[in-house]
């Protein structure tokens, strides 16, 4: 018994060599292309694309569900982006609070009978739309409750432009955003078909009018240990993979797509508690069978602000959502796809990597862990393995942690207080003393929910924007 112990233990150890050094070697991908970006970000003339006729013009979708505190600061911030020819449009699924009518008085909508609405994708019942000549481009579309991933493709029906973009209900996009991943997309805009923003959280800043007036950090420690995993998931990783254009995610926060591949692909899959990671996969598996060149790029200079969970219970509800969404597309497409010539890079690295790094990452760590633990209990002389796994984890975690933060401030420098800097890197730090740990639970948590079949959107809390104040607001287990 000690001997398997120990025998598994090492192989933990082991493991987490191996896929840190894979993370390390994906951070390195993005050192050496955040130069290149730095240099377009600088000398690029994305500032005048805001006013050029040749900029590609763009369909916003907005799901909202429940979203009464922060839909108007939402859509403010929509309204008022640098581009030049955009349309915004609001899908209201079901929500049971009054987020259609505060749209309604906000902006004076009214209901329009003759709306075209192109039947492109099977979505829940249209129950109107809404539109004022004042805005000529802000849509509001009531539609029975579905899901985040039918409000999408309820969007992409009414959408009149060749690209869409998802945001999310409860984040603020810059101002330049749009105009700097439209860039991104300008450069090749026949092999791309998705380019994701970078999300950055938002609780601490200063809005007003749906403009991130201030950027600080977050007062609280939930918040503020979601920035540095941000930092490094964004920075550190999402650079490296589309170097390679190996991306298996685009943020659900925001994003941009070629309408018409979305359509193609089927569009966004209902009930599905991984939309986003799904969507992406469904692009890459169509456009590699079909052998067609593209992109899946990452533009990390295209900042979206969103609101971060601030109590365990909602983060933990986040995290276990994300568990089994990755574990539902690594069963349903990576066995098929993965280790597959066919497939190309994303077949031969990003799905083995996704399945041995990421879904599996739970059970060699929680057993592993257990492994060595137990081994120690009976073999106190040989304690230094558990010792070596516990500084394996923190050493490399920092190594990475700290990676990102150069990233940041070799190309970013969102924030520009030193005392910010210091503030990260402790943090970076102290999420290897707990916070890392409960992660990983959470994220076996949401495997065993996918076996009982829960497909449910777990509990959500909104807070005002204008407000220190918050609100449960939205209980979304109905949520299909």
């Amino acid at each position: 018994m000690r001997e398997f112990l120990l025998y598994y233990g090492v192989f933990a150890v082991y493991y987490v060599i191996a896929i840190n050094s894979l993370y390390f070697i994906i951070m390195l991908f993005s050192f050496k292309s955040i130069m290149g970006i730095l240099k377009s970000s600088i000398y690029s003339r994305f500032q005048t694309l805001s006013g050029s006729e040749h900029v590609p013009p763009i369909s916003i979708l907005v799901p909202a569900y429940n979203e009464e505190l922060t839909i108007i600061e939402n859509v403010r911030s929509l309204l008022s982006l640098n581009y030049p020819r955009y349309e915004v449009l609001v899908v209201n699924d079901g929500s049971k609070d009054a987020t259609l009518q505060v749209l309604i008085d906000e902006f004076s909508l009214v209901y329009s009978e003759h709306m075209p609405v192109q039947p492109l994708l099977h979505t829940s019942k249209i129950r109107g739309v809404y539109h004022n000549p004042a805005f000529p481009n802000l849509y509001l579309i009531d539609k029975e409750n579905g899901g985040k991933a039918d409000s999408l493709n309820a969007g992409i029906n009414l959408s009149h432009y060749p690209l869409i973009a998802s945001i999310d209900a409860d984040s603020l996009l810059e101002k330049d955003a749009l105009i700097r991943i439209a860039k991104v997309y300008m450069e090749n805009p026949d092999e791309t078909v998705a380019i994701g923003g970078d999300i950055r959280i938002a609780n601490g800043c200063k809005i007003e009018d749906g403009v991130v007036k201030d950027i600080r950090l977050p007062d609280k420690f939930l918040p503020m240990m979601q920035s540095v995993e941000y930092l490094k998931a964004f920075l550190g990783g999402r650079i490296g993979w589309s170097a390679i254009n190996g991306l298996i995610i685009v943020s659900g926060a925001f994003g941009v797509f070629r309408k018409d591949y979305i359509i193609k692909v089927g569009g966004y899959r209902e009930g599905y508690p991984g939309e986003d990671m799904n969507i992406i996969i469904k692009l890459h598996k169509y456009m590699l069978e079909n052998k067609l060149p593209y992109r899946v790029a990452f533009c990390p200079d295209a900042v979206c602000w969103t609101q971060a969970p601030d109590t365990l219970k909602i983060l933990g509800s986040q995290r276990r959502r994300w568990g089994r969404g990755n574990l539902k597309n690594m069963i349903e497409y990576g066995r098929y796809m993965a280790f597959r010539p066919k497939y190309k890079l994303f077949g031969m690295l990003t799905l083995p990597f996704n399945i041995l790094f990421e879904t599996l990452n739970p059970y060699f760590r929680i057993t592993g862990l257990l492994a060595l633990i137990g081994y120690t209990l009976l073999d106190m002389t040989n304690g230094y393995v558990l010792l070596l796994y516990g500084l394996l984890n923190v050493l490399y975690g920092m190594l990475l942690g700290i990676g990102s933060l150069l990233l940041e401030e070799i190309a970013f420098r969102r924030y520009p207080r030193f005392r910010d800097i210091v503030k990260m890197l402790f943090y970076t730090i102290l999420m290897f003393f707990g916070y890392r740990q409960i992660g990983v639970i959470w994220r076996f948590l949401g495997h065993i929910e996918y076996l009982r079949n829960n497909n449910s959107w777990g509990t959500m809390t909104r807070t005002s924007w204008q407000t220190k104040s918050s609100e449960n607001i939205s209980s979304l287990e109905a949520r299909s």
